[in-house]
């Protein structure tokens, strides 16, 4: 077994809120590049789902928006989804990591593969 990637930071933030958030929990890393980016699993390991990690830089600071937009907004980034590597991911979960600098805020959503494979379709 060699090591073929590092950990990226969007992995990381997740790994560390569900670490920190629920302490029963135990989360693993691939040894390859399977298409899963976390494996969690309870604390008998009797049961796990798998997840995805999409990162995206916060492009808020170089926004050009009016002050009072700025301060409803925690983040400002985008992820672009292939609906076809949606459909063959085996992870259970996708997780978007907002990470805002400004605020110096932290938002997860985490969708469910079914709802990820619907969401994909409707926007065909």
């Amino acid at each position: 077994m060699r090591p073929m990637f590092t950990v990226h930071a969007g992995e990381f933030l997740v790994g560390q809120h569900i670490e920190t958030s629920f302490k029963d929990k135990r989360v693993w890393l691939p040894s390859k590049d399977t298409g899963v980016d976390l494996l969690v699993t309870n604390a008998r390991h009797s049961r796990s789902v798998t997840l995805q990690v999409k990162f995206s830089r916060d492009f808020l600071p170089i926004m050009k928006l009016a002050a009072s937009t700025r301060q409803h907004l925690r983040a400002c980034t985008w992820f672009s989804f292939d609906r076809n590597k949606i459909a063959r991911s085996p992870a259970d979960f996708r997780a978007l990591v907002l990470l805002g600098f400004e605020n110096k805020s932290r938002d997860y959503l985490v969708v469910r593969k079914r709802e990820a494979d619907t969401l994909a379709s409707e926007f065909e």
